[in-house]
């Protein structure tokens, strides 16, 4: 029989999927000694049937009965007990976190009746009357759909303690008007209705949206937790709090969190009240505190991990209330895998699991020049560290609606709400005037990796004037630019200039002087000697070789030579095209060959016993010649005019229009383009011989590579590679050098990746070229589908993600796989690798590394992400 309800008593951390992470963790907890208040939690299963068919499974309410029932057992309270009553948290949880995305009903039990019992018990009215409202306030929002704000309104109308009892009338009526009903006295009734308000919750529009931001599943649904209620509004000796084991922004070890004094849980973390630091604990109530530190550090050697924490203190008595992996910032993530293998308590395999190639990426970003600025308008809390700039909005909707038009926005709230996600999403940065680094727009802006900074108090935020107003009277309107420094906490007018950041001085210069470039350099050192996959950089110039091997590149994988007839060179393009003879284009020839072998000199000698992949010129002439439409009106401009043509313009026209494809790009290029053009593979590839040649007489060790684009056949290539040997046998004659490098070929049409077996018989190599083998596999234009269809294709979850961006394994993943397996089946020597885009993205790299590839090629800036995820990729296999 399946089991819908399980004590706390009797679940562990391993059962997430059916508990909910919340659920899980409080069961390890209750199993590890900690003191948890008892409760028990419904399973994800009875929220799927529910979210099915529209009913709990039958047998739930028998199954919650029993559990209530032994619950009041062991607290000895009952729920609905007029004198002395048990009350209720009724929370969601999820198998992976989303925090504030779904619904928390607080102080079910309380009535008419039991809230005076509690008020006699606790001797604290107050306290007892504004429970009360919490579960009105909590309930109308969430089981009858009452908008938040007419709660506001009416707390804000009467906010004197004995005015309690009136507000919890006035929230009634609102409850009744909504609802066509009065709030329920039953406590059952209440109980029953936050269980599926809380189950419902999980198709909320926001926690659809935020799934889809993390990637989580749709069909998971959310367990509930139903727990003893404990106190921290009782009284100055009572309080709430959120604490972790280390700083999840910085990475810092020690103590860290906010608490609130005479308050429940909900405050902390919507940020309405602004909480003071963890340390003050141990002033207020010191034995409390302490015995908060012994529970952390149970948690912290338990889980070998940054823990997350919520505590309430109850008339000097600590209960833990929940415990998760703490979300955390990229740096953090760095800091703290390092700091946990040094400490012996993770492997180095560990730690590579608990940071990504995407948080790297997100440290190399730059950051603020505050060296030379003017005094900021305020300093908050800083929440999430980065550097963000763009336009002050003041509502969710409107940064969307500017995000969508394509600028840069910084969200401005009192406070955010779960109900603001999609603006914190569409935002560059977040910045509130309430809440601390444990608020709700610090925790998600923190696992979004969003800059943020919180309880900037010198602001006085006015959303319905779209400004906010400074200590010293500088208004700052909707649209008005600013800088958000998620490190320090400060808020600057206008655009702030950028400096490296710490990672990219590691980078550039190999300094390790700050503790986060510290961390990189070791996780990244892990890294390189756990990986199998070599990586590669796809570089043009010296200086970008340069640049690549100073970030890791073992080498070039891809030298676009097309990049080397641009400027001042395209003349020579043009004459090429408009040469009547053979010699007058093998003069050309001639020209650009001295050209080309510097080129290559320069990249070779930046790279220096490394290999260096050139591919031979790949786009279409009609690249490097002028725009058809400019150049037609021009000449027709002219003789409209009864101005003399001129003659170059005339015989250019005629070539360009010669050359016309109405879609170039499956035209004439590649290997056609050299297999028609006599002469132009043949200069190419004399002067990478020649570049060989130079290279060692000046004591240099040169490994180059040619690589013959866009194959579709195997006598494509085979004739291409007579070219090429024959310039190449020219050159080591000439020269009493031996030249000869390996010549092979790019993987980027889906007839080569089927016959690859046969291409694979004259490949000393195959590198994917994956852009390419994208477009012609789905069959469109990475442009067009950009720019029209695709973005609504993701928003609808048609496409995961874009075929572009990561590789897309059903079906290009599938070519590479056959291309490999035949191509390796004929030449088992095969050296493969990737050169696309691709090459520097985390999923597909892991992808790669599976399929057997020996290296990936990617831009220098994505050489140290790709050397992150390959050893990533090799650890998470095993």
């Amino acid at each position: 029989m399946i089991r819908y309800v399980y004590d706390f008593t009797d679940g562990d951390r391993t059962m997430a999927h059916l508990l909910g992470g919340k659920g899980a963790q409080l069961a390890e907890m209750t199993r590890m000694g900690l003191p948890v208040p008892p409760g028990f939690t419904i399973t994800t299963q009875a929220c799927r049937s529910f979210l099915a068919v529209g009913s709990e499974p039958e047998q739930l309410s028998t199954e919650l009965a029993e559990h209530l029932a032994a619950l009041e057992e062991s607290v000895g309270r009952r729920l609905g007990d007029p004198d002395d009553p048990l009350l209720l948290s009724v929370r969601s949880g999820a198998q992976h976190s989303m925090p504030g995305m779904m619904e928390t009903i607080l102080d079910v039990g309380l009535n008419d009746a039991t809230v005076r019992g509690l008020a006699e018990v606790s001797g604290h009215a107050d306290f007892a009357w504004d429970s009360y409202r919490r579960l009105l306030q909590m309930y109308g929002a969430t089981v009858v759909g009452v908008d938040p704000r007419l709660f506001a309104s009416e707390s804000a109308h009467h906010p004197q303690a004995p005015e309690l009892p009136l507000v919890v009338q006035k929230f009634k009526d609102l409850i009744r008007k909504a609802a066509d009903e009065d709030f329920p006295q039953d406590p059952d009734t209440q109980l029953r209705r936050a269980v599926r308000a809380v189950f419902r919750s999980w198709n909320s529009e926001r926690a659809k949206v935020y799934r889809r931001r993390e990637h989580i599943a749709e069909d998971l649904g959310t367990a509930v937790t139903v727990q003893a209620m404990v106190y921290g509004n009782i009284g100055s000796d009572s309080g709430t709090g959120v604490a972790f084991t280390h700083d999840p922004a910085t990475g810092q070890e020690g103590l860290y969190g906010d608490y609130l004094p005479n308050a429940q849980g909900e405050d902390v973390v919507s940020g309405v009240r602004d909480a003071v630091p963890l340390r003050e604990l141990e002033r207020i109530d010191a034995a409390s505190f302490h015995q908060l530190q012994d529970c952390l550090l149970t948690l912290t050697k338990h889980y070998r991990d940054l823990c997350d924490t919520e505590f309430t203190i109850e008339s000097g008595k600590l209960w833990m209330l929940q415990t998760r992996i703490g979300k955390r910032t990229a740096e953090a993530a760095f800091r703290i895998a390092d700091h946990f293998v040094d400490e012996e308590m993770i492997t180095p395999e560990e730690a590579l699991g608990r940071v990504t190639g995407e948080q790297l990426g997100q440290l190399m970003f730059p950051r603020f020049d505050v060296t030379r600025t003017e005094a900021p308008l305020a300093v908050g809390i800083p929440a999430s560290p980065g550097a963000a700039v763009g336009a002050a909005v003041f509502d969710s909707a409107e940064a969307v609606r500017r995000a969508n038009l394509g600028e840069n926005v910084v969200l401005v709230r009192r406070e955010t709400s779960p109900d603001d996600l999609p603006g914190m999403i569409a935002a560059r940065a977040v910045l509130t005037g309430r809440g601390g680094k444990t608020s709700h727009a610090a925790v998600v802006a923190r696992g979004m990796g969003r800059v943020c900074v919180c309880g900037t108090e010198a602001l006085t935020i006015d959303p319905s004037d779209r400004a906010f107003t400074t200590a010293h009277g500088t208004r700052v309107g909707e649209g008005t630019v600013i800088s958000v420094d998620g490190t320090t906490g400060a808020v600057h007018l206008g655009a702030l200039p950028l400096v490296e950041s710490d990672v990219m001085r590691y980078f550039e210069h190999g300094e390790e002087a700050t503790a986060l470039g510290a961390a990189v350099a070791h996780v990244l050192e892990r890294a390189d000697s756990r990986r199998r996959m070599d990586v590669r950089a796809n570089a043009d110039t010296p200086e970008d070789a340069a640049r690549a091997r100073r970030f890791g590149a073992g080498g070039i994988g891809l030298c676009r030579t097309e990049h080397m007839f641009l400027g001042t060179r395209r003349h020579l393009v043009e004459e090429m095209v408009l040469a009547s003879t053979d010699a007058d284009r093998q003069q050309v020839l001639e020209d650009l060959l001295p050209l080309q072998r510097e080129d290559f000199i320069g990249i070779l000698a930046a790279m220096d016993e490394l290999p260096v992949t050139i591919r031979l010129l790949d786009p279409p002439l009609h690249e490097f010649l002028p725009d058809r439409t400019e150049l037609t009106e021009h000449v027709a401009t002219r003789r409209a005019r009864g101005k003399p043509l001129d003659p170059h313009d005339v015989r250019l026209l005629d070539a360009v229009t010669r050359l016309d494809e109405h879609n170039p790009m499956l035209g004439l290029r590649g290997v056609r383009l050299g297999l028609v053009t006599p002469g132009l593979y043949a200069m190419q590839a004399r002067a990478i011989g020649e570049a060989v040649a130079q290279r060692r007489r000046d004591g240099g060790a040169p490994h180059a590579e040619v690589m013959i684009p866009l194959v579709g056949t195997a006598r494509e290539l085979s004739r291409a590679r007579d070219d090429v040997d024959a310039a190449l046998t020219e050159v080591s004659t000439a020269t009493g050098i031996d030249v000869h490098c390996p010549i092979g070929t790019m993987i980027e049409l889906p007839r080569a990746a089927l016959t690859a077996g046969s291409i694979a018989r004259h490949a000393d190599f195959f590198s994917f070229g994956t852009n390419d083998l994208t477009q012609t596999t789905w069959g469109l234009s990475r442009d067009d589908a950009e720019a029209s269809f695709l973005p609504a294709y993701l928003a609808q979850g048609i496409c995961d993600a874009s075929p572009f961006e990561t590789l897309d394994l059903e079906g290009v993943g599938r070519l590479v796989s056959i291309a490999l397996e035949e191509g390796r089946a004929t030449r088992p020597d095969l050296s493969v690798g990737v050169c696309g885009e691709h090459g520097g993205d985390p999923a597909s790299i892991h992808f790669f590394d599976a399929a057997g590839l020996d290296y990936v090629s990617c831009s220098p800036y994505r050489v140290p992400i790709a050397r992150l995820e390959a050893g990533r990729a090799r650890c998470l296999q095993r």
